[in-house]
């Protein structure tokens, strides 16, 4: 066969099967009598394993060692090659989700390319402060890019910087719900509650509340936490039963006391009976956690500052509580309200 049908039949050109020739992967024994290279079988089927072995990424050289080191391993060299392969992957990847990112900014003009591929960079840094500055800065001079800044809160296990991040992402408005509400349902808890953190954060919009109410229902405790804080903060009474949840449990039983306080005083709801409602759930918490001294701890805790005649018959009842530290927590509310 000569060298023009070979490359006919093989899709090597002429030129690379020369190039072979010349590095010493191909060598054609047979010659014309003209003179031309003549391939055999042997050499036909070496050319088709030179091309096999190109396609999973070997370099002409490692083709070369495969084909005549009788030691050479290939399972090592297989290996070597996914690994090269997770990497190139990997990077373009990276460089897809970078492009995606900025693209999704909006940008006008090659300033703000620019400007998005440097605060890319900046949020990667591996100093903390830098992050920091990054975040604060993303404000400044143009859009606000909600997706970059919410992949970035998202991975971000620096409060502070976490903090800075979710300042600048409150600053986007209703184009940071799509990436936050993914964010709710990532596979790893620390992702879901970083989200649920951040919407919390935004402002008080129609847009934003509709998507705290309706993951007020989450299957993650720590997301219906940090979204029942945000509602009840915003007078909602619907995070009512999941804030007293939150103080019978033992889950920021504080901030939760705090702002069931809220609720139920003169303005927060009370008129539309929020406040019996809330007495009503923690007496029964006192029922559930009978055996539980912290329990009821917790309740007279957050009894304490709440008004009303209803949560002070409450408090009275658990100064005579059989564990002298609930007591004396019911005894100092009480005293307070003599105050």
């Amino acid at each position: 066969m000569l060298i023009g049908e070979l490359a006919r039949r093989s899709g090597v050109s002429a030129r690379m099967l020369r190039h072979y020739e010349a590095l010493g992967l191909v060598r054609p024994q047979g010659r014309t009598g003209s003179g031309y290279r003549e391939y055999a079988a042997d050499d036909v089927r070496r050319v088709f394993h030179i091309e096999s072995l190109r396609s999973l990424g070997l370099s002409l050289r490692e083709v070369g060692r495969a084909l005549d080191d009788p030691d050479f391993a290939p399972a090592r060299l297989v290996e070597e090659l996914a690994r090269r392969a997770r990497e190139r992957i990997a990077a373009e990847t990276e460089l897809l989700t970078r492009l995606d990112r900025i693209a999704a900014a909006g940008p006008a003009d090659w300033d703000d390319v620019l400007r998005g591929a440097a605060l890319l960079r900046a949020l990667g840094a591996w100093s903390a402060d830098a992050r920091q500055r990054a975040a604060l800065a993303s404000a400044q001079g143009g859009p606000v890019p909600a997706q970059v800044l919410a992949d970035a809160v998202l991975r971000e296990p620096d409060p502070y910087v976490a903090g800075a991040l979710r300042w600048a992402l409150a600053r986007a408005g209703e184009s940071a719900l799509a990436p936050l509400a993914r964010g709710l349902d990532a596979p790893e808890a620390e992702v879901r509650e970083r989200a649920a953190r951040s919407l919390a954060a935004l402002p008080a919009d129609a847009a934003t509340t509709a998507l705290l109410r309706q993951s007020l229902g989450h299957a993650d405790a720590g997301v219906r936490d940090h979204v029942a804080l945000a509602l009840g903060a915003r007078g909602h009474a619907e995070a009512v039963p999941a804030l007293v949840g939150m103080v019978v449990a033992g889950r920021h039983d504080v901030d939760a006391g705090d702002v069931l306080s809220g609720l139920a005083a003169d303005g927060g709801g009370a008129e539309d009976g929020v406040r019996e409602r809330i007495v009503g759930l923690l007496d029964e918490g006192l029922a559930a956690g009978r055996a539980a001294p912290a329990v009821r701890r917790r309740i007279a805790q957050a009894l304490a500052d709440m008004p009303g005649d209803s949560s002070t018959r409450v408090l009275v009842a658990l100064t005579r509580d059989e564990d002298r530290g609930v007591a004396l927590t019911a005894a100092y509310g009480v005293g307070r309200r003599r105050e």
